[in-house]
């Protein structure tokens, strides 16, 4: 069938114009049409007559006796009008804009069956959207009609025949999968799929042909990734001395979530093909602690660990933590940014290309040109969703197939997770350390806004300290936004007597490095920021985090900001101040982040509310064009895809067995 797919230009009227509109639609074959989903369907099987007309339902199918004809002036002209009633006696006014000839087509007293958009104006139905045809198979009348999207001149009626001609073109159509999926996991064959799509019985038979569909679209994106990436792995990796002393050295336990995440890298750092993982870490979960022992594992056998992250601050606390917990180990370290002297920077190179450095720690300055490493075994990228392909690849091409461990504590929804990165292994970080309380979260109105201040004074008494978030750094011209610069003297006169700070984007790296330590040091009570301490940001003395006009973040960013407080036993607070009159969508992420705390069941809720469109800054990826498959309503289909996938990969990868003869076809013709 896919080999058939035909040139729309052969499609008896469709010319260049047309054409042109249906590409619009991303239509460019006859294979293209045929994959065309219907936005609706007009359920025409019985007749809608006037009377059924409500609120929300303004269409009518039905038969008409024609009453009488006149013109009527307009501003320019004039129009037919047609006065008919239906099997009620209801009446309807036809207008017949730039339509006159009607008037010689359609005769008093006679029957005719009409489809109508319909208002009703001083107590009159009428109508200048209309089909009106002498038979009632003209319209469509006892079937189930399929909308489909528009584009420039293109009617309901044109796609429609364009469609039944491309199903007639590429008649037979073949089945697209194994012949035991179709029983065994109640598909449709693709024939019937195709067809019922465009030409349902019922809607029962939509649903499935839909599902057959989405289902054959999944599965043949997970098997190519699943082909690609499946190798065996060792299942007992042993934990190396170095591992050992830094675990039984740290203050607490390891988390059950944290030891079998471990295992998993072990496993594949130790298999006979490269690690490809995504490390997924709700805030606080310990993912960073993970990596560091996954280093010492990779370091143990004489490799070099590189690992980066998105900005100079957040990767300048990276290293001075894994200088804390890995010097103490002989374990050889170095910091590389863009804004190390050129001095400095020619030893760390010198020093790096010779191996004489364990775990270089950086920005994107660990990919530049005149970067090279002795013996680069291990790539580890913090936030990897802040990286562009392009420059995750320029350092994994330091060295020859590198292990690369992919993390993010942006909570990935499991649909996105499955789909967005089947090319990786996925682990999960849920649970947080022993002893961490879940953040109480306030929301806040204009009104309240006093109390609230009263209430975080409360933890200035108590020796504690509190980040105020706004959206700006100035104010807007209306002086409608609250910005960090004003909030920053107003809020001195509320708490005089506390020492505070200022932190947002145009201020130099090292300058934000300063207040921050010095925040967490002690030194000032609270911090006054933009969203620029959204990661990365741990001060366990932190208790209250304030986020003004949380209306206008996203739910990821409030679960982020959110995150910079809770770090320790001590009890925690967020309060989301937000303004009068926000949108259904702003209140209904308010109402999320009050409820739970869990990141996963945020980011389930974002993509509910949002969609997919730019969930965790992941629009690059190939799942945004799929056709016929839901990331909010298939996550069970998703799954059982990857799993059908995965089966395949394991026990016939190169799909020799005669039964996957049809998957060997299709992906030779790589149709998906």
């Amino acid at each position: 069938m896919r080999g058939k797919s035909d040139d729309l230009l052969n499609i008896p009227r469709i010319g260049k114009s047309a054409k042109a509109d249906f590409e619009n639609l991303g239509i460019r074959t006859t294979t293209d049409l045929i994959s065309l989903m219907p936005r609706d369907y007009e359920d025409r099987r019985e007749e809608r007559r006037l009377s059924s007309l409500s609120v929300g339902n303004t269409t009518i199918y039905c038969r008409i006796r024609i009453r009488k004809k006149d013109y009527i002036p307009l501003k320019k002209g004039r129009t037919l009008k047609i006065s008919a009633t239906d099997d009620d006696g209801s009446t309807i006014e036809l207008y017949c804009f730039n339509r006159d000839y009607l008037d010689k087509t359609v005769q008093i007293n006679d029957e005719y069956y009409i489809t109508a958009t319909v208002s009703k104006e001083r107590g009159v139905y009428r109508s200048g959207a209309f089909e009106i045809k002498k038979r009632a198979e003209e319209l469509g009348f006892g079937r189930i009609l399929p909308v489909y999207p528009l584009s420039g001149k293109l009617t309901q009626k044109a796609v429609r025949a364009a469609v039944d001609y491309a199903l007639n073109s590429l008649s037979p159509i073949e089945d697209e999968l194994p012949y035991d999926f179709y029983e065994r996991l109640n598909l449709m064959h693709h024939a019937l799929a195709y067809n019922r799509l465009h030409h349902p019985h019922s809607m029962i038979e939509v649903s499935l042909a839909k599902r057959t569909l989405a289902f054959t679209e999944l599965f043949y994106l997970e098997l190519e990734n699943s082909r690609a990436h499946h190798h065996e792995r060792k299942k007992n990796s042993v934990i190396t001395p170095l591992e050992k002393k830094l675990i039984k050295e740290l203050p607490f336990s390891l988390t059950g979530d944290q030891k079998t995440v471990l295992d998993e890298i072990r496993a594949d750092l130790d298999s006979s093909e490269p690690m490809s993982r995504l490390l997924e870490g709700d805030v606080g979960s310990g993912k960073t602690l993970v990596a560091w022992i996954s280093a010492l594992h990779e370091i143990s056998k004489g490799a070099q660990v590189a690992f980066m992250a998105p900005t100079e601050l957040l990767a300048k606390q990276h290293a001075e933590n894994a200088a804390v917990l890995l010097a103490p180990l002989g374990i050889r370290l170095c910091y590389l940014t863009g804004a190390i002297s050129q001095k400095g920077r020619a030893l760390l190179l010198e020093a790096l290309k010779n191996g004489e450095v364990d775990l270089a720690i950086g920005t994107h300055a660990l990919f530049t040109e005149d970067v090279s490493f002795k013996n680069l075994r291990y790539v580890i990228i913090d936030e990897q969703h802040r990286f562009g392909v392009e420059q995750r690849n320029m350092l994994m091409q330091k060295a020859k197939d590198p292990n690369v461990l992919n993390m993010t504590a942006t909570p990935i929804p499991r649909s996105l997770a499955l789909t967005l990165f089947s090319n990786m292994d996925l682990s999960v970080i849920r649970t947080k350390p022993n002893g961490r309380l879940p953040i109480t979260t306030y929301l806040v109105s204009e009104k309240k806004r006093a109390s609230m201040f009263s209430s975080i004074e409360v933890e200035f008494k108590r020796g504690h300290q509190a980040y105020f978030v706004y959206p700006r750094i100035e104010e807007d011209e209306e002086g409608g936004i609250k910005a960090v610069e004003r909030m920053y003297e107003e809020l001195k006169d509320i708490y005089p007597g506390y020492k505070s700070m200022m932190v947002h984007s145009r201020l130099k790296d090292d300058e934000k490095i300063d207040i921050l330590n010095r925040f967490r040091d002690g030194e000032y009570t609270y911090l006054v920021a933009t969203s620029v301490i959204e990661v990365g940001i741990d001060i366990p003395n932190a208790t209250c985090m304030v986020i003004e006009h949380a209306d206008r973040f996203g739910l990821a960013a409030l679960h982020q900001l959110r995150g910079r407080v809770g770090r320790s036993s001590l009890p925690s607070y967020c309060f989301l101040v937000y303004s009068d009159g926000i949108s259904d969508d702003a209140k209904e992420r308010l109402r999320v982040m009050k409820s739970t705390n869990d990141g996963f069941l945020i980011a389930e809720k974002d993509l509910e509310i949002r969609g997919p469109g730019d969930i965790s800054g992941l629009r690059q990826s190939g799942f945004f064009r799929l056709k016929f498959a839901s990331l909010v309503d298939d996550t069970d289909l998703i799954a059982q895809a990857k799993e059908e996938a995965e089966k395949i990969a394991e026990t016939d990868r190169g799909l020799i067995k005669a039964k996957n003869a049809v998957l060997r076809k299709h992906i030779k013709g790589n149709i998906f």
